[in-house]
């Protein structure tokens, strides 16, 4: 037997519960990760709380929780070997066991997780470099690859000004840090408590809610100095974007659904480039990069975790460890 966290009705914390389950193995052009780490996103308790949300994801009860994890390949299915790339080949093997890796897969909260296709939207797999802990891999698929599509679908470039709401989240640390590697300056929305927080990664806090469109002119100039914006939480920062008059191309948003206010441009982790996450991890290995990671909770603590995480006031990331 082994262990997952699952939840059989949606609701709050109180659902998840950690279950004995049938232990998993990996079958033909599959792998099994003994989980060593998972990393808490928001989508992961929206998930579990809307019915509507998990709905449109294809995420029904009961099921498991999480998505971000790292760990260590212990089994490797016969048959359709895994490719460097992460695609079933017929001839090179880029995965063995004992191979550090991480990636996203539903399920991530768990002893173990068998990633059945690699290549699928559903799952990704990546090589664990040398030089960066299980911790911190768990939480780079989903907030690393969201935050460098989020600022790719703007083309944002040296010299701009980025205003980017939900500055201090799970995302929001990720995507300040790659604005600045990309010569950007950053004005970034949060609540007063984190703006400490925020000053330690050279950005410009200033707070949400309403009149931020003023508080923005104020800072810039009238408005003048912002060039480019991307909302992490929401429409607000997209709308004050527009109000400010910068251009709907120059707008993106991961959290208004498919159609975002005045056609400015939705996008997600899985638009990410093909070399977002390799650029990341460079970037981590470099110490450009900080990944601040809140708090770690054993696996018996699930709903203690996910409490602290959905209230989105924790500076950084959440972590689970089986």
């Amino acid at each position: 037997m082994s262990r997952a966290v699952i939840y059989e009705r949606f609701g709050g914390p109180e659902v998840l519960e950690l279950r004995d389950v049938p232990e998993p193995h990996a079958g033909p052009g599959e792998v099994r990760v003994r989980v060593a780490a998972a990393g808490l996103n928001p989508m992961d308790w929206v998930f579990a709380s809307q019915p509507e949300a998990a709905a449109r994801f294809g995420i029904s009860v009961p099921s498991g929780f999480g998505y971000d994890f790292a760990g260590v390949v212990d089994e490797v299915g016969e048959g359709g070997e895994i490719g460097e790339g992460g695609e079933i080949g017929d001839s090179v093997t880029g995965f063995a066991v004992g191979d550090r890796v991480f990636g996203g897969a539903l399920g991530a909260a768990a002893d173990f997780l068998v990633i059945k296709t690699p290549t699928a939207p559903s799952a990704a797999l990546f090589h664990t470099p040398d030089g960066i802990s299980d911790e911190v891999a768990s939480t780079l698929p989903v907030a690393g690859l969201t935050a460098a599509a989020a600022l790719a679908a703007i083309d944002l470039r040296s010299g701009d000004t980025v205003l980017i709401g939900g500055a201090a989240g799970g995302v929001g640390v990720f995507a300040v840090q790659l604005a600045k590697l990309a010569g950007a300056t950053v004005v970034g929305t949060a609540s007063p408590e984190t703006f400490e927080f925020l000053r330690k990664f050279a950005v410009e806090p200033i707070t949400y809610g309403p009149g931020l469109a003023d508080r923005v002119r104020a800072l810039t100039g009238d408005g003048g100095g912002v060039t480019a914006a991307t909302d992490l939480f929401g429409t607000e920062t997209a709308e004050t974007a527009l109000a400010l008059g910068i251009a709907p191309e120059r707008i993106s948003t991961i959290a208004a659904g498919p159609n975002p206010p005045g056609g400015v441009r939705a996008t997600g982790g899985l638009d990410a480039g093909p070399d977002a996450m390799r650029q990341i991890t460079d970037a981590i290995l470099a110490g450009e990069i900080t990944v601040p990671i809140a708090a770690a909770f054993p696996i018996e603590q699930i709903r203690e975790a996910v409490t602290l995480q959905s209230g989105r006031h924790v500076h950084g990331k959440v972590v689970v460890t089986p």
